[in-house]
């Protein structure tokens, strides 16, 4: 089973990013390290630590289901973009590892995605 981050425009020609569910946890798990917590000590993540004690622009997309629940608006998308923009930075200048290298490609299209998003009004959608 995977999942699909996708603008909610109807267009299936529209970019999307897909990963194995596996594969976006880590990622996700890679993301909130680089913001400075643990997502897995996270509430709804089986940890106890609310999210009210962490400050991320990123926020809207690790503290989400892995399928459905609300989308994300077009103001989420367009702050969670220069931050992931940010830590792609971060991630290219660490050693070369696949892993690593992997999440920098996903986070690299889920940053077209998003500015997909923005440019043309939508939300994202989790699939």
């Amino acid at each position: 089973m995977g999942l699909t981050l996708f603008p909610g425009d109807g267009d299936n020609s529209s970019p999307d990013v897909t990963w194995s569910c596996v594969r976006f946890d880590r990622f996700r798990e890679r993301l909130a390290r680089a913001e400075g917590f643990v997502l897995p000590e996270m509430w709804g993540f089986g940890g106890h630590r609310p999210w009210s004690d962490v400050s991320t622009t990123l926020e809207p997309l690790l503290d989400h289901p892995d399928v459905g629940g609300d989308e994300l608006s077009t103001a989420d998308c367009a702050a969670m973009l220069p931050r992931l923009k940010s830590i792609i930075g971060q991630w290219q200048e660490e050693p070369d590892e696949p892993i690593l290298q992997q999440h920098v490609q996903d986070a690299q299209q889920l940053t077209v995605v998003l500015r997909f998003c923005v440019d043309e009004g939508v939300e994202l959608i989790f699939g």
